[in-house]
């Protein structure tokens, strides 16, 4: 993985979203100064954490997959927001100036946490 934000552009690419074990969904407003500065984060996060893919939608773009990801996921759309799909559940959201690297570092932190855990108790 490049560490580059991966865009998000249909139900397909997300369902491939949905399969990873850890993944970030990031979603940005092209229209909103907040929604630019938490991409900046959302940047820095991938481009130095490789190991968890970053998904990109566009809500002005895709706004109809924006909020059908809201709904399967059951977090309520919000824009910017950055949501932490671990098996295809989301298990993290943040939103607007609450997306930042250090939230997403802790938030990826304890899934994998989660994960570790999970694993040793189901050998």
């Amino acid at each position: 993985m490049s560490g580059a934000l991966l865009p998000l552009r249909d139900e397909a690419e997300f369902e491939r979203a949905l399969q990873r074990p850890v993944a970030f969904v990031f979603k940005h407003s092209t229209r909103c100064g907040t929604s630019t500065a938490a991409l900046i984060e959302v940047r820095q996060y991938a481009a130095s954490h490789s190991d968890v893919p970053v998904y990109l939608v566009d809500v002005i773009e895709d706004r109809a997959l924006a909020r059908r990801i809201a709904a399967r996921v059951g977090v309520p759309h919000e824009s910017p927001q950055a949501i932490l799909l671990a098996e295809g559940t989301a298990v993290w959201s943040a939103a607007h100036f609450d997306v930042s690297v250090t939230a997403l570092e802790e938030a990826a932190a304890r899934a994998a946490d989660e994960r570790a855990a999970g694993r040793a108790s189901n050998p």
